[in-house]
């Protein structure tokens, strides 16, 4: 077996080693991960990954790469010390730290021809398998046969440590509490979130919409919120319910509307991790009311939510301002209102011209690491925007 040091290598030396290995007839292998405190799962994983090629390379994210997806108390282990206990390991020939969130890039430089993952991935997660498979590579995605949470031993260990532990961390993953001396580390895991409006932007825009027999899904809806969970993001409804306030129909209603909605969503596999709403009326002067930013503060804390790198996505202006003032990106879709409201001067990031639409703008900008162009504000660059979008769609 091979020293340490000759296995835990810069990218760019594995890089060339892959590319003389491969000119000489060699299979490579790719995989990836953080690999905090390696157990038998990943143990068990790398061995049958091995198995499948000649040559199996293992990219490490690196701990700022991890904190985005894991939040802040993780990685426990330092990325130099975990890389090196994966390069220890016998199945392992090649690792590398990357600080990429996505794969598409260490695809792009290993043209790997096996791009593998664990059995928590679907195929339509893999975000980046159209890279390896542009340069005749395949993604495979191995079952999981040894099930062990990093999360969960490490909040065993917590508990251990203090037998009468105290709520510090706030509730687990199972609804269990943290040990008090738990390294910071928060109990589930950090993410991105798409924020959706739902009337005009899930389902077809209806006046004061709470008869559950005339929700309608908008063509594109489920497939983009799919798409969105496939990329990891959470589900997160922020909706306006003035017709609560104005006694149109009870919040009894607008649950049963909700569940008519789910429902609809059934057949996308598509989960709705909350719904927020404002019960309140135009002039209540309440917090919570879009553009208020009140329900998306609660999701952030209920959620663990990471807003930065969270999209928001709505068919008027007051969503918009919604994401503006949190600091998300922001969708405008052409369904519902599009954005012909005129109530804030406020730019989209992007124009979509459904949520399938939306989910394949974000997906290419997370594999192309391109920036988010920059916003031109006002209610004339909106308008102007949208009507050059509609000329080239053939619309007018």
């Amino acid at each position: 077996m091979s020293p340490i040091s000759d296995k835990f290598l810069p990218r760019d030396d594995v890089v060339r080693i892959c590319r003389d290995l491969q000119a000489r007839g060699r299979r490579i292998g790719f995989t990836s991960g953080a690999f905090d405190l390696i157990h038998a799962g990943h143990a068990d994983f790398l061995e049958r990954a091995r198995a499948l090629c000649d040559v199996l390379v293992v990219g490490v994210n690196t701990d700022d790469s991890v904190r985005q997806y894991k939040g802040s108390g993780r990685p426990v282990v330092p990325e130099d010390r975990r890389a090196h206990l994966v390069a220890a390991l016998e199945s392992v020939d090649y690792v590398f730290l990357f600080e990429e969130r996505r794969n598409a890039r260490n695809l792009e430089l290993l043209k790997p021809q096996l791009y593998i993952k664990a059995g928590d991935y679907t195929e339509s997660g893999l975000t980046s398998s159209e890279v390896v498979e542009r340069h005749g590579g395949e993604a495979v995605i191995l079952p999981i046969e040894i099930a062990t949470s990093t999360t969960d031993l490490i909040r065993r260990a917590c508990g251990s440590l203090s037998p009468d532990a105290a709520e510090k961390t706030g509730p687990s993953e199972d609804g269990q509490s943290a040990g008090e001396f738990c390294f910071d580390v928060r109990p589930a895991k950090t993410a991105p979130a798409v924020f959706l409006d739902r009337d005009g932007t899930i389902n077809v825009e209806t006046e004061y919409l709470h008869e559950p027999e005339r929700l309608e899904l908008l063509p594109g809806a489920g497939e983009g919120m799919r798409r969105f969970m496939d990329m990891g993001y959470r589900i997160v409804v922020v909706t306006n319910q003035a017709g609560i306030a104005l006694g149109y129909f009870a919040k009894e209603d607008f649950y049963k509307t909700n569940r008519a909605m789910f429902r609809a969503l059934k057949p996308f596999g598509v989960v709705i991790d909350r719904i927020y709403f404002c019960p309140h009326g135009l002039n209540d002067g309440c917090s919570c009311r879009k553009p208020g930013t009140a329900l998306v503060e609660r999701a952030r804390e209920e959620l663990n939510l990471d807003l930065a790198h969270s999209v928001f996505i709505g068919d008027r202006t007051s969503d918009l301002e919604t994401g503006r003032r949190t600091g998300m990106t922001t969708i405008l879709v052409r369904t519902g209102a599009a954005g012909s409201d005129g109530e804030y001067g406020v730019e989209p990031d992007y124009v979509a011209s459904d949520l399938s639409d939306a989910a394949r703008w974000v997906l290419e900008r997370e594999r192309t690491g391109a920036p988010f162009p920059e916003p031109v504000r006002g209610k004339r660059a909106l308008t102007q925007r949208l009507v050059a979008k509609s000329i080239r769609k053939g619309k007018r």
